[in-house]
C-alpha cells in the first residue's frame, strides 16, 4: 500500500507566464478573467511537476483542474501581483493534497460492495 502523500514540491515562479497573463487581463479582462478562471494556463505547467506523484495517489488531471478552478480567486491575485507565488502554489498545493481520494475509504467500499466485512 502506498504511502499517504503529505506534499508537493513548490516550482519556481513561471514569471513569463504570470506576465503574459496579467497582460492579457490589463488589455483584454474578460478574457484574461476567463483564462483565469478555466485555470489550464497554470494546471498543464503544475501536472508537468505534480502528476506522478497525484496520480500515484489517485488523481487525475481533471480533478486537479476542477480544484484549480475553485482556487482561481488566488490564481488571478497571483497574476495581478496582490499574492506572492509562494502563497500561491503553496496554497494550492495544500488544497490539492486534502482533496486527495482516501484510500482506507475506497478501500472499505471496495470491501463491502464485494460483501466482505472488515
Amino acid at each position: 500500500m502506498n504511502e499517504t502523500l503529505k506534499e508537493l514540491p513548490l516550482p519556481p515562479e513561471p514569471a513569463e507566464l504570470r506576465a503574459e497573463t496579467r497582460a492579457l487581463v490589463e488589455d483584454s479582462p474578460e478574457e484574461g478573467i476567463q483564462l483565469v478562471n478555466e485555470a489550464r494556463f497554470l494546471t498543464d505547467l503544475l501536472w508537468i511537476e505534480w502528476a506522478e506523484k497525484l496520480e500515484g495517489a489517485g488523481m487525475g488531471y481533471e480533478r486537479f483542474l476542477q480544484i484549480a478552478r475553485g482556487y482561481a480567486d488566488e490564481i488571478r491575485l497571483w497574476v495581478v501581483g496582490e499574492r506572492l507565488w509562494d502563497h500561491c502554489v503553496a496554497g494550492l498545493a495544500g488544497r490539492t493534497l486534502r482533496r486527495l481520494p482516501d484510500k482506507c475509504c475506497e478501500q472499505g467500499a471496495a470491501l463491502a460492495f464485494s460483501g466482505v466485512r472488515r
